[in-house]
């Protein structure tokens, strides 16, 4: 996805180059993941786990189960439409699509499609804070829509004063919206109202001998019990479940 997208990370022009923090997160479980899957969106409920995946003739939304990784149900796009970022919203599917301008949505349960919407631009990531949905499309932006995507807003994320881009994957948790950063390792902690990336943290050491048919980290939802992780990458073989260490008192 994306492949044509500059390498060299715009994204941050940290100062004095500053990077993510180190590991400071404890694995807890290991589940097994589709490796056939390129993950676009990734959301738990219900005691299931919902996914998105990417790619032009592949992409699908599916319900998976957790603990062995089988694929419980699926349906898939038109061959010509390639599947982005997920969210649930009182038992609605909303799934993205990258550059058709268009989200569809299914009721969670049956994955029986249901309305669809138009946004402008493209479609990167989405997740909800329980009212609106909130949507990433690869700038510094993140627009945020009802349910019937009407825009509200557009938070303007920024990391040590410099715009923040190319984010991807968002999971909205505990108040923050976290999110990936596309061609790289790092998970940031957003203020929703501020737009302020307070944290970057570092998970090259998750997956560290990925090899060549393993795409980026990309998936983020909300784990069982509410209080850890899920995270995977596109077409990686396992899902890992883990628990943040609590942030540095200097993180901004």
């Amino acid at each position: 996805m994306r492949a044509a997208l500059a390498t060299s990370l715009v994204l941050f022009a940290c100062r004095g180059g500053e990077r993510a923090q180190p590991a400071r997160y404890d694995v807890t479980a290991r589940y097994p993941h589709d490796a056939g899957a390129y993950t676009e969106g990734l959301v738990g409920g219900d005691g299931v786990l919902f996914e998105s995946t990417g790619l032009n003739a592949q992409s699908d939304v599916r319900r998976v189960d957790l603990k062995t990784g089988r694929v419980l149900a699926s349906r898939a796009l038109a061959a010509n439409r390639f599947g982005e970022g997920l969210a649930l919203l009182r038992g609605r599917l909303y799934q993205l699509t990258w550059k058709d301008t268009v989200a569809y949505t299914y009721d969670a349960a049956t994955l029986t499609p249901g309305d669809s919407f138009h946004y402008a631009g493209e479609g990167w990531g989405l997740t909800t804070d329980g009212t609106n949905l909130i949507m990433s499309d690869g700038s510094d932006s993140l627009r945020v829509y009802s349910p019937t995507f009407h825009l509200q807003r557009v938070i303007h994320v920024r990391y040590r004063d410099t715009p923040l881009q190319q984010v991807n994957e968002l999971e909205y948790v505990g108040g923050e919206i976290l999110a990936n950063v596309y061609r790289t390792n790092w998970v940031m902690r957003i203020d929703p109202s501020s737009g302020l990336a307070r944290e970057a943290i570092d998970f090259g050491e998750l997956y560290p001998d990925r090899p060549v048919s393993a795409d980026v980290m990309n998936g983020i939802a909300i784990a069982p019990d509410g209080q850890q992780l899920l995270l995977t990458g596109k077409q990686w073989p396992m899902l890992y479940q883990i628990r943040l260490h609590p942030a540095p008192a200097a993180s901004r």
